[in-house]
């Protein structure tokens, strides 16, 4: 991959289907367009930072893994490992699982589905995407190539409609139901958070970029401003045609808000937009995580079949598969809610470690990995105070894979080769 596809990496993985739903998750916790846009905007700035730690780092360290490769040369292998197992378990297969039902719930908007059906569909399109992504890099990062390009249409054909059609100013108002405060607002930042994730995904195929060390972080820059404008963009065009008291009830935001401009026929339309979008993102977060599986395996770390590449087609097809299979389990066990919730959760306990590696490693205190890791330590109490059960469930997940770590470090076999 070259800047152009790993940028469409960075922007597609990002700009999934959250957006197209989460402003209704953010408008549960803050009672104002001004605390939305609040929540959005802090979002937007912390995920900046947690990009700009990804690209020094993935400057210093260019190779495949990313995430797991980042924490277990600053800070130990054993969190690295810990990385890559809450990974498989929850946080990333969790982003799959999360974006295949809201693609899902976006079909039905088109097709009449009941909860059955839309799990059917989530399963179908990950299924589906895994194959593709089976056959080679080259086809899955083509794929997220164009579908990226299709997303920024839509955002940009949804922009254009609302400044051409939208009428009155609907009343502001208050969002029912938001009890506001700071613990509101910040849980309301790790709903924003949410959609603003995935932009470390990219350096998970650092072995596959050309010349990684350069192009990484600035597809990463770049791709992180692009969807900042988006996002807020895509705010202002909601609010600016549904009342907060709507936007905080919408299981389909976007479909709403063109059917107010437009009537049905452009909310199906719409719905077709947000499917491609949701579809381009997970083909992009489906492309990403096997990498560091196979990266895992490859140190000896992980069952060894995870750690060879396809004869032909030269992927971690094993990886892929075992993957896909996790993430239809949780499609099928699952709820939007606390998929997304957990995510955030164990996400950021992981990406506080990594600030701290970076300043390990560069041996120098700088404000991005200061504000990043601040940001993270605020996330994560703020989540454990809110819901102690939940956390709970997290960090036990988590611990779960420290005895599994030392088995396998115990009998660790020898490397495999680069060229293997």
């Amino acid at each position: 991959m070259g800047l152009v596809r790993a940028t469409a990496m960075v922007v597609g993985i990002i700009i999934g289907a959250s957006i197209f739903v989460q402003p209704s998750e953010v408008s549960r916790h803050v009672s104002t367009i001004g605390a939305m846009f609040g929540v959005w905007t802090a979002a937007g700035v912390l995920s900046i930072a947690g990009a700009m730690v990804s690209a020094s780092l993935a400057a210093a360290f260019p190779k495949t893994g990313g995430v797991y490769i980042y924490l277990k040369e600053t800070i130990s292998p054993a969190v690295g490992f810990l990385w890559v197992w809450a990974m498989f378990w929850s946080a990333h297969t969790g982003i799959i699982a999360a974006i295949a039902m809201v693609l899902a719930r976006y079909l039905s908007v088109l097709a009449p589905l009941n909860d059955a059906g839309i799990t059917l569909v989530a399963i179908g399109c990950i299924v589906l995407l895994s194959a593709i992504n089976y056959a080679g890099v080259r086809a899955g990062s083509t794929v997220q190539t164009a579908f990226t390009i299709a997303k920024m249409a839509a955002i940009a054909a949804i922009l254009v409609a609302v400044a051409v059609l939208a009428g009155p100013r609907p009343e502001a108002g208050v969002a029912a139901s938001a009890p506001g405060g700071p613990r509101e607002f910040l849980l309301g930042i790790s709903a924003g958070l949410f959609a603003f994730g995935g932009w470390h995904q990219v350096t998970y195929a650092a072995g596959e970029t050309h010349r990684a060390e350069k192009t990484i972080p600035r597809a990463l820059l770049v791709g992180m401003a692009i969807v900042t404008i988006s996002y807020l963009s895509l705010n202002a065009a909601y609010l600016r045609v549904l009342p907060l008291s709507t936007v905080l009830h919408s299981q389909h935001i976007a479909a709403d808000a063109a059917a107010v401009l437009a009537g049905p026929r452009a909310a199906a339309l719409v719905a077709i937009l947000v499917i491609v979008s949701a579809f381009g993102g997970l083909s992009g977060t489906l492309l990403a995580g096997p990498r560091v599986y196979y990266a895992l395996a490859r140190e000896g770390y992980a069952w060894r079949a995870l750690g060879q590449a396809h004869p032909r087609f030269q992927t971690p097809h094993i990886a892929i598969v075992a993957q896909g299979v996790w993430a239809c389990a949780l499609v099928a066990t699952g709820t939007y809610r606390t998929l997304f919730t957990r995510v955030v959760y164990t996400e950021f306990l992981f990406f506080a470690l990594m600030a701290i590696g970076l300043m390990r490693f560069e041996k120098r205190l700088t404000i991005a990995p200061l504000l990043f890791l601040l940001g993270c330590a605020v996330v994560v109490a703020n989540q454990l105070a809110a819901d102690p059960r939940e956390a709970a469930i997290g960090l036990l997940l988590v611990a779960a894979g420290l005895p599994v770590y030392y088995l396998f470090a115990s009998r660790r076999p020898k490397p495999l080769p680069a060229s293997e």
